[in-house]
């Protein structure tokens, strides 16, 4: 049997390598070990420091519902489900590229809010210039600024009517509990606005389309089954996708 060079080569680097692994696997492998117990504190700061990770736990479970409620995210979705209902295609494109289109617009409008949390909240307490309440106070300034600058002052209004407490002097004293609902209920009347003249020119379409069949008598054929081939080509013709999401990142301006 005759072996190649290639194959000398590849068996002595193998070999090589045999070599290397066998001190390794010769000492004992060691695995770490996790454990969780309630016992008696020692000191005070024990219990501070597991009462800092029940909260760090519960805010990243609260994060996806934060993010929804605090940000673009809602007017975002809304309109996109909007667009493709009035389209008429049922699941192209898919709720996952819906929503994941969604997040990285989102990320785009709200990238300079987060830059100046970055910078005013979260830069100073890493290096320990301010302390974790201030850094709170600082994190939620720029988004209180954005959703002011977003929510109607009727919606504002009835959330403060609700919470019978006495008429704010400014916006400072508007608690924060009672912007973020006001601000969800004005995102979903925009993009209830924005979906609506969405629906308009297809709605058209689909009306030209019902009349045109009616006239050549075709009673029994579907118009959405004709009218959907329009709907896609008048999409790409007027490019589209491009004007929504151009129309929605400018509706935050």
């Amino acid at each position: 049997m005759k072996f190649s060079a290639q194959t000398a080569t590849a068996a002595l680097s193998c070999l090589a390598l045999l070599c290397l692994a066998l001190p390794v696997m010769a000492e004992p492998l060691t695995v770490p070990t996790v454990s969780v117990g309630l016992g008696k504190a020692s000191k005070p700061g024990d219990v501070a420091t597991v009462i800092q990770i029940f909260f760090l736990i519960t805010i990243l479970s609260l994060a996806p519902a934060l993010l929804i409620m605090t940000t673009s995210f809602t007017r975002i979705v809304v309109v996109l489900s909007f667009l493709r209902g009035a389209i008429g295609t049922q699941q192209a494109p898919s709720n996952q590229i819906v929503i994941g289109l969604a997040l990285f617009i989102t990320f785009f409008v709200m990238s300079p809010v987060w830059q100046q949390v970055n910078t005013q909240a979260f830069r100073p307490y890493k290096a320990g210039e301010i302390s974790q309440e201030q850094a709170m106070d600082r994190a939620v300034a720029p988004m209180r600024k954005f959703m002011l600058s977003q929510v109607r002052e009727k919606d504002l209004a009835l959330f403060l009517s609700l919470s019978k407490m006495p008429r704010p002097r400014n916006a400072d004293e508007i608690p924060t509990l009672t912007i973020i609902p006001a601000f969800m209920i004005s995102e979903l009347q925009t993009a209830f606005q924005i979906g609506f003249l969405i629906y308009i020119p297809f709605l058209v379409v689909d009306m030209v389309v019902a009349s045109v069949l009616m006239s050549m008598g075709m009673m029994m054929l579907p118009p959405v089954m004709i009218s959907l081939p329009f709907k896609i080509l008048l999409f790409i013709l007027v490019d589209g996708w491009a004007l929504v999401i151009g129309s929605i990142v400018k509706s935050f301006g």
